[in-house]
């Protein structure tokens, strides 16, 4: 079983809920064939602006993976400005823990941030990424 972090905004994750589902673009072709069923995928909210107000980056839920990936262009997923992405590349998914765990307070514990001072570098710039049981183990603990 592998581990995942799964990087997404508030919006797409009002729909990840809803459906069941995850997505990525097609650039990460490469990084979603290797999820399998079985596989937990951990979901952070990155840090957003609402109304001038900042919105911390938070975990906010857990979900088993119950479906190989799969391509599916349907636009369910709200794309960047400019940008018609629909994140076509799927797995569907079952949720196990939901809740809220502010992020940047677990960063000195979290074994795949080796930068801890430019930690944000670890997760630009991917939809996912592994990351070790200790880490999936602390954060199922505190969600």
């Amino acid at each position: 079983m592998t581990y995942w972090l799964c990087i997404t905004n508030g919006d797409n994750w009002e729909v990840v809920k809803k459906k069941n589902v995850w997505g990525v673009a097609k650039r990460h072709k490469n990084t979603i064939a290797k999820v399998k069923p079985g596989d937990k995928l951990v979901f952070y909210v990155k840090q957003e602006r609402k109304d001038k107000q900042i919105l911390e980056p938070k975990i906010v839920g857990i979900f088993e993976v119950v479906s190989e990936p799969f391509t599916d262009s349907s636009k369910i997923f709200k794309s960047p400005p400019h940008s018609n992405e629909t994140y076509p590349l799927r797995v569907k998914i079952k949720p196990i823990k939901l809740g809220e765990v502010e992020f940047k307070p677990l960063i000195p514990k979290l074994k795949f941030i080796t930068n801890k001072k430019r930690w944000s570098g670890h997760l630009m710039g991917k939809a996912m990424r592994e990351i070790p049981e200790v880490d999936y183990k602390l954060i199922e603990s505190l969600l």
